[in-house]
Parts: C-alpha cells; sequence; structure tokens
C-alpha cells in the first residue's frame, strides 16, 4: 500500500480584504466647516429679537408710559421699606417664628403709615417707612412741622392707625380662636401703648408737647421704672435721644411754635389719653394664658394622702 498521499487540492482563493475606497481629491478643513454659521450669522441670530423688542418698545412706549414710569418711580420705595421690612422679618422669625414675625412686622408698617397719612393730610412731605430689626421703624420728615398741633397730628396718627390693626387681630383672634392672632393682638396694643410714653422722641412726647411739657416728667418715671425692672439698651437709647429734643423744645416754650388753641388742646387730650385707655383694655382681653399642664399622676396621689 502506497503510504505517500497527495494532499495537493486546488486551493481556493481567499477573500482579498476590503480596501479603503480611494478618494480622488482630499477634503480640505474650509469643506467640513461649510455647514457651520458664521460670526455675522450668529449676531444676526443674536440681535435680531433683540431689535424687534426695542421696535415694539418704542412703537407702544408711548401708550405704556403711564405704567412703566411710576413703576420706575416705586422701584426705590420697594427696595428701601421691603428689603428692611425682609430682613426684619427674619431676624423676628428666628426668635418667634416666620408667621408671628410677618404679622408683627405688618403691624409696624401699620403703625408707620398712620404716621405717614397723617403727615399727607397736614401737607408735610415724609419718606419711606424704613425697618430696623428689634429697634421698630421710622419714617423721616422732609419737611419740619410748623408748630405743635401739626407735629402732635402727625404723632399721635401712627398709634391711631396701629390700635386699629390691634384691634383688626383681636377680632381675628375671636372668630379663628387661632392664638396666633391673640399674641398679635397683645403685642400690637403693647406697641402702640409704649409709643405714647410722654417722653422725647416717642410718639406721646411728641403729642405731651402740645399739651403740657410737665408731662415729660410722668414719661421720666416710667422710663426709670421700666429700666429698673428690666434693664434694656433700648430704653438707655431712647432716653439718650431724647434729651437734646427736650431740651430744644423747653427753651423754646414760649415761643410760637406752641401757640394751641383751648379746642385743639381738648381733642389732643381726649385722643391720647382715649388711646392709652383702649391700648390698656386692648391688652388685658388679647392676653391669653397658656393652658396648664395637667399634674403627673404621682404627683395627684401625693396631694391625695
Amino acid at each position: 500500500m502506497d503510504n505517500n498521499i497527495d494532499n495537493s487540492r486546488p486551493q481556493e482563493p481567499l477573500p482579498q480584504q476590503a480596501q479603503a475606497p480611494s478618494y480622488s481629491k482630499d477634503i480640505s478643513s474650509a469643506d467640513y466647516r461649510a455647514g457651520e454659521p458664521t460670526v455675522w450669522q450668529q449676531l444676526k441670530k443674536l440681535f435680531v429679537p433683540i431689535g424687534i423688542v426695542l421696535l415694539i418698545i418704542i412703537k407702544f412706549g408711548a401708550k405704556l408710559k403711564f405704567l412703566i414710569i411710576p413703576i420706575v418711580k416705586f422701584f426705590p420705595l420697594l427696595l428701601k421699606t421691603g428689603g428692611t421690612m425682609v430682613i426684619s422679618i427674619w431676624f423676628y422669625a428666628m426668635n418667634w417664628g416666620w408667621k408671628f414675625a410677618v404679622g408683627f412686622v405688618l403691624l409696624m408698617l401699620v403703625h408707620e403709615c398712620g404716621h405717614l397719612l397723617a403727615a399727607k393730610r397736614v401737607g408735610l412731605k415724609v419718606g419711606a417707612p424704613v425697618f430696623i430689626p428689634f429697634m421698630g421703624a421710622f419714617i423721616a420728615l422732609k419737611d419740619a412741622p410748623k408748630n405743635a398741633w401739626i407735629e402732635a397730628q402727625v404723632a399721635i396718627g401712627g398709634p391711631l392707625l396701629g390700635g386699629i390693626g390691634a384691634i383688626i387681630c383681636f377680632v381675628l383672634y375671636i372668630m379663628t380662636g387661632q392664638p396666633l392672632f391673640s399674641a398679635l393682638a397683645y403685642f400690637g396694643f403693647f406697641l402702640n401703648l409704649f409709643n405714647l410714653a410722654p417722653i422725647g422722641v416717642l410718639d406721646g412726647g411728641r403729642v405731651v408737647s402740645a399739651l403740657s411739657l410737665w408731662l415729660w416728667i410722668i414719661g421720666f418715671v416710667i422710663m426709670g421704672f421700666l429700666i429698673y425692672m428690666n434693664p434694656n439698651f433700648i430704653l438707655f437709647l431712647i432716653i439718650f435721644m431724647s434729651l437734646p429734643y427736650m431740651w430744644t423744645q423747653y427753651k423754646n416754650r414760649k415761643s410760637d411754635f406752641f401757640k394751641v388753641t383751648l379746642a385743639q388742646r381738648l381733642l389732643l387730650t381726649f385722643l391720647y389719653f382715649g388711646l392709652i385707655a383702649l391700648m390698656v383694655v386692648g391688652m388685658t382681653f388679647s392676653h391669653v394664658r397658656p393652658p396648664e399642664e395637667p399634674q403627673a399622676a404621682d404627683e395627684i396621689a401625693l396631694s391625695d394622702k
């Protein structure tokens, strides 16, 4: 047997590897960028909408100026009053919660609006209310009052409108039973009662300057008692700020500034002492004591023995 086997077979041709297609010319980088927008096209795409908006504003600006101008003029007031209000709310909220903080700051705003409305009524120019955390708020008079009667009207306007705000809070408490409104009413009455203290820069001090400067002595007694019971930096600051004002007023006590008619004096007396009585009564009725905690079982058992 022939062990020599012929393994030679006709070999099939191997598949040729695919060759990359050849191009007759190279593609330049400029051809790749042919689909991208140019810088000029991008600028037109950006500024065309802006131009359309400007054309609309120019076309309808004359019709909208009655709306745009008040908004522009009102913006500084929002920035000054609204900004200081937000800061005050934030400070008060850290101690008493945001709900009470919002209500308390709104009560102060109502008080200051009372001054603002009273000043506008007598023809004085005033600035927007400004809030100072833990010190209250104030409005700056741009025009000085011509006499004590006008000054007293502006001063009493704050407690008058502020008292109404506190009454509204108390009515809301009666309608809803929510302790929040009772607390706001109590602090609203207290805030306005404190401002009616007859001393220097407080509202009460400016009101009684049209009645009798000797009432300032009562104001000093009240402040001294409050400092004795609860020493507070704000109380010392009020006395310190009041002394120059009171000294100036006392030196000029015989000037025409303090000439007040009998009818004006009687009206101020009724309003001033009437508001004081209202605030005291309001604090009495709006003060709600927290519910007493029930005694423990062992304490009750010991008390029975």
